[in-house]
């Protein structure tokens, strides 16, 4: 893996100390990506190895700072988007229970019934027809559920 010498050019002072850096990194940790700990790592790694007599320029620190941050803000942004959707999918999955539905049933047909539970057991939540579970995507046509009248009091 040289997620880190791929920041560093092959010329680079740092090159080496980098790819050092790399390697331990890989046998620690098996993640393609890289996170705090990696920036941090490499950072210390070029202070220690930084020429006394042309030291790193305080701006070029600043610009890498300011990349690190904004793309951990993208990843965690990314993240909550991922969570609000499974959670704005199980909102619509819930509001359909009581009502009438017809899904895709995968084979080619259509199944239509009253939506009597919701499984959120699995990585998306499920519709359960006629006790068989339909994705919530597989939802062709929506309508109200059975209603039952009441009878009006007389007076």
């Amino acid at each position: 893996m040289s997620t880190v010498s791929s920041v560093t050019s092959a010329t680079s002072p740092y090159a080496a100390a980098t790819d050092a850096t790399t390697s331990t990194a890989t046998a620690t940790t098996p993640t393609q990506t890289l996170g705090q700990n990696d920036f941090l790592k490499l950072l210390s790694v070029q202070f220690q190895n930084q020429d006394p007599m042309k030291p790193m320029d305080d701006t070029a620190f600043i610009a890498q700072m300011a990349q690190f941050s904004s793309l951990e803000q993208t990843q965690t942004l990314t993240q909550q988007m991922t969570q609000m959707r499974a959670t704005q999918d199980l909102t619509t999955a819930n509001s359909y229970i009581g009502r009438q539905v017809t899904v895709n049933d995968g084979k080619g047909g259509t199944v239509t019934g009253n939506v009597t539970a919701v499984d959120a057991s699995g990585s998306s939540p499920q519709l359960v027809i006629n006790s068989q579970s339909y994705a919530l995507s597989a939802v062709l046509r929506l309508e109200p559920g059975a209603t039952t009248s009441a009878s009006a009091p007389t007076n």
